[in-house]
């Protein structure tokens, strides 16, 4: 048992955490003394356990994550909207309705041979009555005898080049020519594309925006609760003439390798993400929804620039996390003075 003269010599509890500090605060202030003379930098000023590891690594991982995801969806979004309007501006629909029992197959004759002499024009077709009842059979049903009905007759107008179509011209030739001839360019579905794809966007830049705001909040508490960690040796190289940006930099140096640690696992997750949807789109091939999703997206890759992008967020999210840990300490030091 011990005696009561070795309890009074024991340290205390109390003791015990002031003796680190003061240990701590003696090699900040030897290592300012070398820097200063230019010597080695020894060890950090900011212990690397004393810096919030782990959980922000995972918080900086998961928010990089959620903005690649949002970039890699918008790059999948505008390529299918690009693709969706080249092949919407390089056909047009010449539409013939029936005018009275006879003299259909000679309108339809000459919106075929107007087609074809119109210069910017690669090719015309006519749709025919099988084709025309595949296409209404999803609203109208199967089964169903359309001779009868007023059915109008198509005929689709490929362009060589959507800017040199004389299309205005074929539109006033089948004014004067052919009875009941409507011609359809599709400029109002590429103008709602063009929308849509344009709301998209602005939604996914927003997305991204805010993924970045809540993970430079959660930086901004990290670092406050690495000061109050390290806070006796901040004031102690504060007061006894450390520069500020000297002390700011033993912070953003820490938090520069997480938040590059943490980009690096969140982007890396979410390209293997897109690469095992794109795997699974194509195959998918032959069933009803991967078909539909092929025709939508034309397939799941996000491409190079989504690539890009991935790469410029993880980029985004290191200098975000160095910026804002430097940023939080020169706030503190300030208040400091």
């Amino acid at each position: 048992m011990a005696t009561g003269g070795e309890k009074k010599r024991r340290p205390s509890d109390r003791t015990a955490p002031r003796v680190e500090a003061a240990k701590r605060v003696v090699r900040a202030a030897a290592q300012v003394r070398r820097r200063a003379r230019g010597g080695e930098a020894g060890r950090a000023i900011v212990p690397p356990q004393t810096v919030a590891g782990r959980a922000l690594v995972s918080v900086v991982a998961i928010m990089c994550f959620l903005a690649c995801l949002a970039v890699g969806a918008l790059s999948v979004v505008r390529e299918a909207a690009h693709d969706w309007q080249v092949d919407i501006s390089r056909e047009a629909t010449i539409q013939i309705k029936p005018i009275g029992t006879t003299g259909m197959e000679m309108r339809l004759a000459r919106a075929l041979s107007l087609a074809r002499e119109t210069s910017g024009v690669r090719s015309a077709r006519l749709v025919d009555e099988r084709e025309s009842t595949a296409l209404l059979e999803p609203w109208l049903g199967q089964g169903l005898d359309l001779s009868s009905l007023p059915v109008p007759r198509l005929v689709v107008v490929e362009l060589e080049d959507p800017a040199s179509a004389d299309l205005s011209g074929l539109r006033a030739k089948l004014a004067q020519e052919v009875e009941g001839a409507m011609l359809d360019d599709h400029a109002v579905w590429a103008a709602r594309l063009r929308t849509m794809a344009g709301g998209v966007v602005l939604v996914g830049v927003g997305v991204v925006v805010l993924v970045l705001a809540a993970m430079v909040l959660s930086i901004v508490f990290a670092t406050r609760a690495a000061m109050a960690g390290n806070r006796d040796v901040i004031e102690v190289l504060h007061f006894v003439g450390a520069e500020d940006p000297f002390i700011a930099r033993e912070f953003r140096r820490h938090f520069v390798v997480l938040g590059l640690e943490g980009g690096s696992v969140g982007g890396a997750a979410a390209l293997a993400l897109f690469g095992l949807g794109d795997l699974l789109l194509r195959s998918g091939r032959g069933d009803p929804l991967g078909d539909q999703a092929q025709a939508l997206f034309g397939g799941f890759s996000i491409g190079w620039s989504g690539f890009f992008g991935v790469i410029a967020i993880v980029a985004l999210v290191t200098a975000l996390t160095g910026i804002t840990s430097r940023a939080t300490v020169l706030g503190h030091l300030k208040r400091l003075e």
